[in-house]
């Protein structure tokens, strides 16, 4: 045995769940012979794509010219978000990384409110108990272990809800990603752990993290684990409202590994020209998401050309509302930092504070 063959790509498999070929043809595999979706839904789907995607366009530009401190892009991965947290329940619960753009957008948050957090005007602007949706997790995988206790007090309250933990292929290396599959799993928490398996941790490809495909890891743990393609919505949608009603009746966790491509940087401070070929990329431009859907739209008479035309312009119309909102946010506080951060103050804090305090006011103008 080589190096090589020892350490052969572990990607997308014969039993990875597809109902939408990247050709925009239909299609019914075993178990999964009558699933149907509305003309409604489909357009629902469209449109949601579109938008996030003039989302993350915008956000990009508005980094690369010095407006946000950071920005990272969900390019390609907009069917993997939208389809699951499309599947979700009002009551549900959602644990974010920091790229589930597209998920917060199906949840009703407000796009600016997450360019407040990359301006670094704010820590994240919203509720989570508004809108069942915690604040983004810049920590790799810290999220997956918030999501196992949570579903296991949802659990113990007698709540009929679910979780959903998003993370990627890297984080689930991680530790914190480990040990929130041993608790849920013990413990029968009802908690759907979806990964974004969008090939790279950064610079770090798949075949270099893993010699299995990741949603073979669940069987270890003791709860089912299955594999879809992360670039049709309709495949995701499916497999992850299964995952949540069978959390929701008892059932306990599943792991759901989405088989998606992360067309963009990382973040906008990594280069991914230094490690990765074009072809690659082009060769995952052929899944688009967005296109496969397009087709079938067209291809089946669900929508006309003026449809197409309506949703552009909306997102045009998204895209410059949003520019606007963005240019405007207000510098924060920089006392802020000492009253949003814990609960209740201690000795520590004090003094920091005031050492704080007297160090801007050293400057000409005072604290600004």
């Amino acid at each position: 045995m080589t190096v090589d063959s020892m350490t052969a790509s572990p990607r997308q498999g014969t039993d990875c769940v597809q109902l939408l070929t990247p050709e925009g043809e239909r299609v019914r595999p075993p178990g999964y012979e009558n699933v149907e979706f509305s003309a409604d839904e489909l357009r629902n789907f469209y449109r949601d794509f579109v938008l996030i995607r003039r989302i993350d366009t915008e956000a990009t530009a508005l980094q690369r010219q010095g407006e946000l401190g950071i920005w990272a892009s969900l390019l390609g991965q907009e069917a993997a978000q939208v389809g699951s947290a499309r599947a979700l329940r009002p009551d549900d619960y959602v644990f974010p990384t920091y790229r589930e753009h597209g998920a917060a957008w199906c949840r009703g948050i407000d796009p600016i409110r997450l360019l407040g957090l990359y301006r670094g005007v704010d820590h994240g602007d919203w509720d989570p108990a508004e809108y069942n949706f915690g604040l983004y997790t810049i920590v790799i995988g810290a999220q997956c272990l918030h999501a196992a206790g949570y579903a296991m007090g949802m659990m113990r309250d007698g709540a009929d809800g679910a979780v959903l933990a998003y993370f990627g292929d890297g984080a689930s290396a991680q530790g914190d990603v480990n040990e929130s599959f041993i608790w849920a799993g013990v413990f029968n928490a009802p908690v759907v752990f979806f990964c974004q398996n969008n090939q790279w941790a950064i610079s770090v490809p798949l075949q270099r993290q893993t010699r299995t495909p990741l949603y073979k890891r669940a069987e270890g743990f003791g709860f089912p684990g299955i594999q879809v393609d992360g670039n049709d919505v309709l495949a995701v949608h499916e497999v992850t409202k299964r995952a949540l009603q069978n959390a929701r009746e008892g059932n306990g966790p599943a792991l759901i590994e989405a088989v998606t491509y992360r067309m963009g940087a990382h973040t906008t401070n990594d280069d991914p020209t230094r490690y990765r070929i074009a072809g690659e990329v082009e060769e995952w431009r052929l899944k688009d998401p967005i296109e496969r859907v397009r087709v079938y739209l067209a291809r089946n008479g669900l929508v006309d050309q003026a449809f197409f035309d309506s949703i552009e312009e909306e997102a045009n119309d998204l895209a410059a509302t949003l520019r606007k909102q963005c240019l405007a946010l207000p510098d924060p506080d920089p006392m802020r930092v000492f009253s949003e951060v814990y609960a209740e103050s201690s000795p520590l804090l004090d003094e920091e504070r005031e050492q704080f305090a007297r160090y801007l006011a050293s400057f000409e103008g005072g604290a600004q």
